[in-house]
């Protein structure tokens, strides 16, 4: 496997201008996100306060910062990350069914658009889980939950009715979606319960629903559920004015770092943590020393 100099997560405008930075300066990269970029921006209805754009609007941004990608021959990997290990030396990126190394690593996820409801995190790994692909499989011939926020990713909610007995299902949008195991609760998901693994979901009514496992198919997902030990501060990503995180050769930006979230304040950041994380990687080689990163340890 060959190892990328840079993995950068998320393709709104933070990822895109490390990945744009990246690509000037000639560093291996790979850009994981959605080829769509930013829901959140082209949902934007009238952007002022962009720098030389005097007025546009967010589907026109996204536009012209896909064209730029294409322009300057940048592919994005349409991949779920799924997990994201520090091995020390480099990170191990897990995406689907696909694994890939990376020395440095730029987290911009953006935020987590719906909260963690309770026993979500607690159960990650013991019946709940983020990949229909990677856990489908798993769950054949049982119930499920599966609780979705983004209509795009309906393909997936399909594709875990073609393999589980009854599929409870919370949408968090208007959805047309029908299939013969479907079902859908009178009321939201409150909580999940259970002992050693995942046995019920509890709703806002009170009721109580045994299921086997439940599924959360969100836009993103918290950083510090990506990767572990990822220091955090209500939600959002830590770091300093390298946007260095806590963790040597991580590096975040964009929204997932904080307040303000706005595009222009996303996009230095991406570009900061880019020459960062090239940074690091003269560091590591032995071009030269400096103190990058040395009070996170």
């Amino acid at each position: 496997m060959e190892r990328a100099d840079i993995a950068i997560i998320g393709t709104g405008p933070a990822g895109i201008s490390a990945a744009i930075n990246a690509k000037i300066r000639g560093k291996s990269f790979i850009l994981f996100g959605s080829s769509k970029l930013s829901a959140k921006v082209g949902c934007s209805e009238k952007i002022e306060n962009y720098p030389a754009v005097c007025q546009v609007t967010g589907s026109e941004l996204n536009g012209l910062f896909h064209k730029q990608l294409e322009e300057l021959e940048i592919p994005i990997t349409e991949e779920q990350i799924t997990g994201v290990y520090n091995m020390g030396e480099y990170y191990l990126i897990m995406a689907d069914q696909t694994s890939y190394e990376a020395t440095s690593v730029i987290i911009a996820t953006g935020v987590e658009a719906v909260r963690a409801i309770p026993g979500e995190r607690e159960f990650l790994g013991r019946g709940v889980s983020y990949c229909a692909t990677c856990d489908g499989r798993l769950y054949k011939g049982r119930t499920i939950a599966v609780i979705c926020d983004n209509k795009h990713m309906e393909d997936e909610v399909d594709f875990l009715c073609g393999l589980a007995k009854t599929v409870y299902y919370f949408p968090l949008f208007k959805s047309g979606l029908t299939r013969e195991n479907l079902v859908r609760p009178d009321a939201g998901a409150a909580g999940i319960s259970g002992t050693d693994s995942v046995e019920s979901i509890m709703l806002k009514n009170g009721e109580k629903l045994d299921v086997d496992g439940v599924f959360f198919l969100k836009q993103s997902v918290s950083a510090d559920v990506l990767l572990r030990g990822l220091e955090m501060d209500n939600g959002h990503i830590v770091v300093d004015h390298n946007m260095a995180t806590n963790l040597r050769g991580c590096f975040a930006a964009g929204d997932c770092t904080g307040r303000p979230y706005q595009i222009s304040k996303a996009v230095g950041e991406g570009n900061t943590a880019a020459h960062s994380a090239m940074a690091y990687l003269a560091e590591v080689s032995g071009l030269y020393k400096n103190s990058l990163n040395e009070d996170k340890g």
